[in-house]
């Protein structure tokens, strides 16, 4: 288990029957790919990125300080 956790590989446990077998992966891991998964099935975040990545591509964007909750401003 710490072997998954600390390479982010996904063990595939098999069975005699294909139907049974299962993917072991870390949660971490796990939760990325179902936040995935929902940005994905969300057409409106997905229109969002595709236009992000329209402005990046058109030299619309300006990069700066990623600001934090606890800055002043």
């Amino acid at each position: 288990m710490r072997k998954i956790n600390d390479d982010a590989e996904t063990l595939i446990v098999t069975a005699k029957d294909p139907e049974d077998t299962v993917v072991v992966m870390g949660k971490h891991d796990y939760d990325s790919m179902q936040e995935t998964m929902r940005i994905l099935s969300n057409p409106y975040l997905m229109e969002k990125l595709r236009r992000g990545d329209a402005q990046i591509a058109a030299g619309k964007a300006k990069q700066h300080d990623l600001l934090t909750d606890f800055d002043d401003d």
